[in-house]
């Protein structure tokens, strides 16, 4: 079994003529470490696949399994804690906490599952982040750019198996959005985490090892993010030589 498994997921709104299939029968397999970008259009899934593989959308049918664990299996407790420990979500809006500062925001969630901070790895996250100047700011003290970081350190201060992004970089101009993007790829290769991107820019996708492709909450194409850059190109070059 891979570290990410996921069989035949199902999500199912509504019902009778209002009824909407999100998730069409979804499988995938992502092996540890990898960092995996979800791409489709608006409405294709892309984002309720990540909720269900978050603990967050419970699916109507199927199953997700974590390093061997069927993360449904338990009660809602047990759901919530896994989420907690093993999964840390970034969302385009950093939803931080506007009267907790840096630290305060980026520990939250240790201190809601009360354990205790760990402090070298709170000092190691500033670092990698470029937050250790900011450390007492408050949200509306920082820039985007500043509070995504927050919102990426946050994610990571519980060592979580996985990180699951969720157009992380859609609120931000250019410049932020790849300097966001360059630090989760970092944070992938230093910390050795699995990472799921979803995102509507085939050109942030194609930062990743790996593209799926979602369209009617299926699955239509799994490539390696290499190799359709390179078909990318011999296409653009085609175009210029046919004058096009």
């Amino acid at each position: 079994m891979e570290f990410l498994e996921v069989r035949n997921l199902c999500k199912i709104y509504g019902k009778g003529a209002n009824q909407v299939t999100a998730l069409d029968h979804v499988s995938l397999k992502v092996p540890k470490g990898e960092f995996t970008a979800i791409i489709g259009s608006s409405g294709s899934g892309k984002s309720t696949l990540l909720h269900a593989i978050a603990g967050v959308d419970i699916p109507t049918r199927g199953k997700v399994y974590l390093d061997g664990q069927d993360i449904y299996a338990g009660n809602r407790e047990q759901l919530a804690v896994f989420r907690r420990r093993q999964v840390g979500l970034i969302y385009q809006f950093n939803n931080l906490i506007p009267t907790l500062n840096v630290v305060e925001n980026i520990t939250l969630p240790v201190l809601m599952d009360r354990r205790k901070v760990n402090q070298e790895r709170l000092e190691d996250l500033l670092e990698h982040l470029g937050l250790k100047d900011r450390r007492r700011h408050l949200p509306n003290q920082l820039s985007g750019g500043q509070q995504q970081r927050v919102a990426i350190g946050r994610a990571l201060m519980n060592a979580p198996a996985v990180m699951l992004a969720d157009e992380p970089t859609g609120s931000l101009d250019s410049k932020n959005g790849y300097e966001i993007l360059q630090l989760l790829k970092e944070s992938n290769q230093k910390y050795k985490q699995t990472l799921l991107l979803v995102t509507h820019d085939e050109n942030i996708a194609l930062q990743a090892e790996r593209i799926l492709t979602i369209a009617d909450g299926r699955v239509v194409r799994d490539s390696r993010a290499g190799r359709t850059a390179s078909a990318n190109m011999q296409n653009t070059q085609g175009r210029r030589e046919a004058g096009v």
